[in-house]
């Protein structure tokens, strides 16, 4: 049977007035590649927040890994990787010292820290530019590195919130491709939010969330079927009245 990486039951949160979050029921299973869509405002950041226990649930209850995020939040954060939609690593130090500085955070030794590191150098290419400041790197390298950094403790989820977005396509492809190798080797929990269609084409499953509440759920496939639709630009028009982003190019 296979088991939920992620559960999480009547989910919602208000910001005073506002729903953000209308009563969310979502399952993520484990090593599945879970695709959440929505026009701005849908709701995909205050729930990847909530799940990463940034937020705190205004109702319901959500584990992620086997830990519930409210009770048990430091054993959830120790289980994921993170990557907000702008980067957070600090310009001013290089590649080698963001990722050394996150290990110390992780309390990682160095005789695991180091090999790591360069490991996470070498399959996000960014072995040449471990000495570089942050700032010197394109936004794809830095995209990488953010990564590279989100996964350094080898957490079982990883959560990538519009990881490419203001990327070009090329850079898009080439992180894109990383991102599946890793999957591959590792059988990694990804759960991501796009507004590109074809990075949710790839996805086990997709749901589409709109006005904080869950528009639809299931394969590409299922979907398009349920949609009579040939894509999932019209899915997700049928169901929101907006249409995806589309890549310029690629």
């Amino acid at each position: 049977m296979t088991t939920a990486a992620i559960d999480a039951r009547g989910l919602g949160k208000d910001f005073a007035a506002l729903r953000a979050l209308d009563r969310l029921d979502l399952e993520v299973r484990d090593g599945e590649f879970f695709g959440l869509l929505g026009p701005n405002g849908a709701g995909k950041t205050t729930t990847v927040h909530l799940l990463a226990t940034l937020l705190a649930p205004s109702r319901g209850t959500a584990r992620v890994a086997g830990r519930d995020v409210v009770r048990e939040g430091l054993a959830v954060r120790r289980s994921i990787g993170l990557v907000f939609q702008e980067t957070t690593l600090d310009r001013d130090l290089t590649v080698a010292e963001n990722l050394r500085f996150a290990a110390r955070l992780w309390s990682l030794p160095a005789r695991v820290a180091r090999p790591r590191i360069d490991a996470l150098l070498r399959q996000f290419a960014l072995l040449e530019r471990r000495d570089d400041p942050v700032r010197t790197l394109s936004g794809g390298m830095r995209r990488a590195a953010d990564i590279a950094r989100g996964i350094l403790h080898e957490p079982s989820i990883l959560f990538l919130d519009e990881p490419t977005a203001g990327l070009d396509p090329r850079a898009r492809r080439s992180l894109w491709e990383r991102i599946r190798h890793l999957r591959a080797a590792s059988g990694l929990t990804v759960l991501l939010t796009t507004h590109y269609v074809e990075e949710a084409e790839p996805c086990d499953r997709v749901a589409v969330l709109d006005h904080g509440r869950l528009a639809a759920l299931g394969t590409p496939a299922e979907l398009k079927r349920a949609a009579g639709a040939g894509s999932l630009e019209e899915v997700f028009l049928a169901h929101t009245g907006h249409r995806l982003a589309e890549s310029d190019g690629g």
